[in-house]
């Protein structure tokens, strides 16, 4: 069992009975949910922006000043919730913002987890990625701001890194929608569509 797995029981937010880790599934008004994730200026919102349009709605998570937002989008034909969390790091919290995040991952019940990174510095967000691979959330990894990364002359093997983390892994820019497709599609097909076939 990896550190994050007994993390996650000692403190008692391990979902027992999903097939992946935390609870996965609609929340009370039946939709399912996409909760997305990452450091502060990653373009999360962008994202969340192109996801979901004009359907948002903006409020304070219980109990604290910070702001969370929460929108519909359909994916792959179906209605779904996107939660766009404050920037975090890990999931060892130390802001009031990251604990926030962290709190709507352990609770909110996700059906997936999207993982936004700046592509140019992937060295340091992947550490992240493993932490989220590793308390077994079904996730999507989104490599955006891939126009900077090229200006820079960087370059990622999409395709490798996928076979590597063994799961989806999306590049987009998300300023101008590039990757947008592909994104919803891998959504589509990985999260709102995917069955659980083994248990964590």
């Amino acid at each position: 069992m990896s550190i994050w797995k007994r993390m996650l029981r000692m403190i008692n937010i391990d979902g027992s009975g999903s097939c992946h880790g935390p609870t996965a599934g609609p929340r009370d008004d039946g939709l399912k949910k996409i909760v997305i994730v990452g450091t502060p200026n990653v373009g999360k919102s962008v994202i969340f922006n192109r996801l979901t349009g004009a359907y948002v709605t903006v409020s304070n998570y219980p109990g604290t000043t910070v702001d969370v937002a929460r929108g519909k989008a359909k994916i792959g034909g179906e209605r779904v919730e996107i939660v766009d969390t404050p920037g975090m790091y890990s999931l060892l919290p130390i802001t009031e913002e990251e604990r926030v995040g962290r709190l709507l991952l352990f609770k909110e019940e996700p059906a997936t987890v999207l993982h936004v990174v700046d592509a140019r510095n992937l060295d340091r967000m992947l550490p992240f990625t493993i932490q989220l691979i590793e308390a077994g959330y079904p996730l999507v990894l989104d490599l955006n701001m891939m126009d900077e990364m090229e200006v820079a002359g960087i370059q990622v093997d999409v395709a490798k890194l996928e076979k590597e983390l063994g799961i989806p892994v999306v590049a987009t820019v998300a300023t101008t929608g590039r990757g947008l497709d592909e994104l919803k599609r891998r959504l589509s097909e990985y999260v709102v569509r995917r069955q659980c076939t083994a248990a964590v």
